[in-house]
Formats: C-alpha cells, structure tokens, sequence
C-alpha cells in the first residue's frame, strides 16, 4: 500500500488521520503535564493549583482535538451545534450528574475548603486528598485504600478538614471507678503524655470530667498534637497505657 492509495481512499485517510491526531493529543497533554509539574515543583506551586492547570489544558486539547477530527472527517461542526441545541435539554437531563459534579468542583476550588495533601472526612470516610478534579476528589486511607469522591457530595453533605488548623486535639473517653483518686489519676495520666515526643506541650493535656454515672466518672482525656494523619494510632498508645492504669487502682483499693 503506497502512499497515494491511502490518499485516494477516504475512508483509510480519514482513519489515519484520526489516529494521528489522537496520539498526537495524548502525547501534548503528557508532554504538557511534566512541564507543568516541573515548574510547579520549582516554583513551590501549591499541588492543587497544579492539577487544576493540568485538567483545564487536558480537556482544553481533547476538544480541540474532537473539534479537528470532526472537520477532517467532513462533518459540519455549525449543524451540530444546531443539533445539539434542540436536543440540548436530553443531554442535559442525561447528564445532570456529570454537570452538578463539575459545578460543584469548581466551587469546592474556589472555596479552597481542603487541599491536595490535607486529610479530611466525609461521610464517615477519612483519607488524604490525592486528587483534586472538576468531576471526583480521591482520597487515601488510612489503610492505603483510593476512594473516588464526586464532588457533588461536598455540596450536600458536611465534611471536616483536619489539616486546615496545625494543632489537632485526640480525645479518649474514660470511666473513672468511684474509688479511684480523680487527682492522681490527672496527675498520673499527664506524667504519660509528658513521655510522648508528639504531644505539645501548649495546649497542655488535661482530663474533663463529663458527667457522674453509676459506674463511675465519665471523662475525656485530651492531648494535642501537630499530626492528624496519625490521631487514631496515637489515641490506641494512650488507651495502652492508660486501661492498664485503671484496672491497677480498681484492683488495689
């Protein structure tokens, strides 16, 4: 197959040239990418700044792109957006998800509510934002899941941003027995979070007494610290080494 039997068929050109300008996209947009990146990376950009640029050129391009193959391929792009307008309120109902989800990244942005980097929760889900996007937000977990995260859900539902603020404050409910010294237990209690290298100092640690049960004292324990991707695990050191405390002073009086 010589060069002129691909340009007398129409339907072999048309495909090749398609097929050019499809890799030829991809490869733009990639090329693209690592420049945006590199210069993000230079000049200290913020991580999420970078996506949004990155997403706005990438889709920027695979329209550019459609719109080319179109009037290759002999398409008029005007009847089409005739088309388009009489079935406009279909495609829009269609796809109202896609749209609510695209409004609501752009407002989640613009807020600037969370980041890429902070951890938040929603829903009862915690992770790290990974990816900020005009249709999903992506998280890691704890335990190393992604979760995909339409942007909708921001609008319709409260989410916590536990990096927004430096200090994060962990919070471990305890049942005092009645014939246990409160005093000595606060005194005992603050003796430990002294030996903890990722306690502050300021806020200090403190024990609040929340209410007097049947059993006993109800009271929280409160400790700051400057690393909310690791309140769960350091909550679990307190308990260690508090449980035992109690049962200790419930066996010996």
């Amino acid at each position: 197959m010589n060069l002129e039997t691909i340009t007398s068929n129409i339907i072999l050109r048309d495909i090749i040239v398609t097929i050019i300008i499809l890799v030829a996209s991809f490869l733009i947009i990639k090329w693209t990418s690592i420049f945006i990146n590199k210069t993000g990376i230079k000049f200290e950009f913020d991580p999420t700044l970078i996506q949004v640029i990155n997403e706005i050129i990438k889709y920027t391009i695979y329209a550019f792109a459609f719109t080319i193959i179109l009037n290759e391929i002999g398409i008029n792009i005007t009847a089409i957006a005739v088309s388009l307008g009489i079935v406009g309120i279909a495609v829009g109902f269609a796809a109202r998800d896609t749209i609510s989800n695209f409004i609501a990244g752009l407002f989640v942005l613009g807020d600037k509510s969370f980041k890429v980097g902070d951890i938040i929760e929603i829903s009862n889900t915690k992770g790290k934002v990974i990816l900020m996007g005009f249709r999903v937000t992506k998280l890691i977990t704890p335990d190393n899941n992604i979760i995909t995260i339409p942007n909708s859900n921001f609008s319709a539902n409260v989410h916590i941003n536990h990096t927004l603020l430096e200090e994060k404050m962990i919070g471990l409910d305890i049942t005092i027995p009645y014939t246990v010294d409160v005093e000595d237990i606060i005194k005992k209690f603050k003796e430990i979070t002294s030996e903890f290298k990722w306690a502050l100092d300021e806020p200090k640690a403190n024990v609040i007494i929340n209410e007097l049960a049947d059993i006993g004292i109800k009271a929280t324990l409160t400790v700051w610290v400057d690393d909310p991707w690791k309140v769960s695990e350091y909550r679990s050191i307190i308990a260690k080494k508090v449980g035992p405390l109690l049962m200790v002073n419930h066996e010996t009086d």
